[in-house]
């Protein structure tokens, strides 16, 4: 779904962990059992921006948005999709489809979810104007521009209340799977007044809804209840859900043990050699459309052009992939042969020029010395960015351990507070070296996770990178008439990656999750995220 969020980010993958103390805690089971099933309390982190769904792109506000708004489609514990608001998606040709609403919907104001819903959020969200981080979702849709002022989508026509159509630049035969992200969800009109407002506090058709004004506490927790209207394939059996924001994830993990927290999406490294034992049954290892990686900007001094390439390629090769798995991560991931997920249909482990991920300290060396050929490293510190609340630090430490051994030079961590915080300075193009990066999908398609990241001008490109090679492939694949011709350009487009590296592939995560004695159901998806709304609570 996004930075991580894997986003996110996803985007990597930084979920926070560790209550932000400011008055209010993880909670006891007692005190928030209500008459259907109890209040389901999990971990989650503060959402970069206001909760706008088509600004939302790392994990924390993804995981919220996905619980208090319906899209078209939504996805099962696989990734399959199932209609949720609509009715049906119908297309003749791949490139002009009918979308046909079911009746009845209604958002929590009481007002109802037409077709222009959908036609007017996705008008904010791809208007250039607005400055909206999912904009670039709604790229393949007729009249779409990256830059001025496209109050409108020519491709977006309203037929009636419960009818409206969608012409793309090209045949897409996969379309539909996209719709279940987060930018695709609908608005009611009430947000066109006031967005900042309503991004504060807004008013969604999902299976829950926020618990009042009160109810988003920022940098504490987010408490929301089921919504009595909601008619879609994920109503829930419990009474609501509260999303506590950690600081650490061994806070986190400490809250499950003393039955303060219901379910875990994210146990921190210090405990994967105890965590199974200690709960049994009540855990889960199993894999997940994660991506995870450091990204070296290139404006920075020696990481443009040919140099920069070199000293890409040097680094890559110079972190022992396999050792950091299996010591730090003790199994819990898997060493990238790729830019996707195992996951994900398509993935691919034998991609042309996949071994510059392989750890090689002899030619990475060599690579090294020819790039200070070009120009001295000299006494440049290496450091790699990376969030505190994400649990990240150990990982780090042995990568640049890696390097630092490997090279020769001085290389290091560079921790952020938060993770906003580390995105902030990407934003702004203010890193002093690597960053840490990664995407957890928001659509099971190998194009979610090449497009967003690597294509000219992509929201989630934060580094720059651009290549008229890759960004051709991903068009081609995009229009290709079935998701088997379109694996082919995406593959040879990872290809291109491999060659120029605007990210370098660390490993893949599985999600590694535990809950409490007194909940049962819990389920994780495809994108690690529990299906909060199957959740029990006796």
């Amino acid at each position: 779904m996004r930075l991580n969020r894997i986003g996110a980010s996803v985007a990597g993958v930084g979920i926070a962990t560790a209550l932000v103390l400011t008055g209010c805690s993880a909670g006891g089971s007692d005190d928030t059992t209500a008459a259907g099933g109890g209040i389901i309390t999990t971990n989650g982190s503060e959402p970069q921006n206001p909760l706008i769904p088509t600004n939302t792109t790392e994990t924390g506000g993804g995981k919220i948005m996905t619980s208090i708004f319906a899209g078209l489609v939504s996805y099962d514990a696989d990734g399959a999709i199932e209609n949720d608001v609509a009715d049906s998606i119908e297309s003749p040709d791949g490139q002009n489809w009918t979308v046909t609403l079911k009746d009845g919907w209604t958002f929590t104001d009481g007002t109802p979810v037409t077709s222009s819903s959908f036609v007017d959020a996705w008008n904010y969200g791809a208007n250039p104007t607005n400055a909206q981080g999912a904009s670039y979702f709604f790229d393949d849709i007729a009249g779409y521009a990256a830059e001025g002022d496209v109050p409108t989508l020519s491709g977006l026509t309203v037929v009636d209340d419960t009818t409206f159509t969608v012409a793309l630049n090209t045949p897409e035969a996969d379309w539909p799977l996209r719709l279940g992200y987060t930018a695709f969800m609908p608005l009611p009109d009430s947000a066109f007044d006031d967005m900042e407002a309503f991004g504060e506090n807004p008013v969604g058709n999902g299976p829950y809804m926020i618990d009042g004004a009160d109810g988003w506490q920022h940098d504490a927790q987010i408490a929301l209840v089921t919504n009595p209207d909601y008619d879609g394939v994920r109503t829930p059996v419990n009474d609501g859900l509260t999303i506590v924001f950690y600081a650490t994830q061994d806070a986190a993990y400490a809250d499950v043990q003393g039955g303060n927290l219901d379910v875990l999406d994210a146990v921190p490294d210090s405990q994967f050699a105890t965590y199974a034992d200690e709960f049994g049954d009540r855990s889960v290892n199993q894999p997940a459309a994660i991506f995870q990686a450091i990204n070296i900007p290139q404006y920075l001094e020696h990481w443009s052009g040919e140099e920069g390439a070199l000293r890409r390629a040097a680094i890559s090769m110079a972190i022992n992939r396999d050792e950091i798995t299996d010591v730090i991560f003790q199994g819990t991931r898997t060493p990238a042969t790729d830019f996707t997920s195992p996951v994900i249909d398509g993935y691919s482990s034998d991609l042309d020029g996949a071994d510059v991920l392989d750890y090689n300290a002899t030619e990475a060396q060599a690579k090294w010395a020819e790039a200070d050929a070009i120009s001295p490293y000299g006494d440049t510190v290496f450091d790699i960015a990376y969030n505190s609340d994400g649990g990240h630090q150990a990982w780090v430490d042995a990568a640049t351990q890696s390097i630092a051994n490997t090279l020769g030079i001085t290389a290091q961590g560079k921790p952020y507070p938060t993770f906003s915080d580390a995105l902030a300075d990407r934003d702004a193009k203010a890193l002093t070296g690597a960053t840490r990066a990664g995407w957890q999908a928001d659509y099971p398609s190998l194009y979610n996770f090449l497009a967003p990241n690597y294509l000219t001008g992509a929201g989630s490109n934060y580094e720059g990178y651009s290549s008229a090679e890759f960004d051709g492939l991903i068009r081609e694949g995009a229009a290709a008439p079935d998701v088997e011709t379109a694996t082919g350009f995406y593959q040879d487009a990872q290809e291109v990656l491999l060659k120029d590296l605007p990210t370098i592939p660390l490993w893949y995560s599985n999600v590694v999750g535990v809950w409490d004695q007194n909940v049962d159901n819990v389920v994780f998806g495809w994108d690690s995220v529990p299906l909060y709304y199957q959740i029990t609570k006796g």
